[in-house]
């Protein structure tokens, strides 16, 4: 017995099989400024469902409403949002067959969440993932995210 290197340990570190190699998703929430308050890591083959649950329950605030993509629109996220009694600003994908009415104004507001990706992938180490290991790398994301904060906190 040696106690080497493990094999399989590609889901503990967010790593995911795709024809180009190892990938990851990141998952963030932010405030309505755009600043990131949260983030959880799957692996890139991962639907995107999977991380909604570790990142509604990281934060606890009351919020009214989730801005989310096409990837979030599935019925268990639907049912936990109406339990929390928050509006659900997500577009249906095209395939479903009862698809449910969202508001379009709220849903331009999302673009915030873009801008944050984009930001926080002005750091290479973010956009390629250097790290090899998940804790490194959200460590860094986190450091990055902080980062993000300044322009907010401290006004010269």
């Amino acid at each position: 017995m040696c106690g080497g290197h493990k094999k399989g340990t590609g889901a503990v570190e967010a790593l995911g099989r795709s024809r180009g190699g190892f990938t990851t998703k990141l998952h963030a929430r932010c405030d309505v400024r755009g600043r990131p308050l949260a983030f959880v890591l799957t692996p890139g083959q991962a639907h995107d469902t999977q991380g909604f649950g570790p990142l509604m329950r990281m934060i606890a605030d009351r919020i009214d409403a989730l801005l989310a993509d096409k990837g979030y629109d599935s019925d268990a996220v639907g049912d936990a949002l109406t339990s929390m009694d928050v509006e659900a600003v997500i577009p249906t994908r095209r395939n479903r067959r009862n698809p449910a009415a969202h508001d379009r104004v709220k849903y331009r507001w999302r673009n915030q969440i873009e801008r944050m990706f984009n930001r926080l992938k002005n750091w290479r180490r973010v956009a390629t993932r250097y790290d090899k290991t998940a804790e490194s790398y959200i460590g860094f994301i986190s450091l990055a995210s902080a980062l993000l904060w300044f322009p907010f906190v401290y006004d010269a």
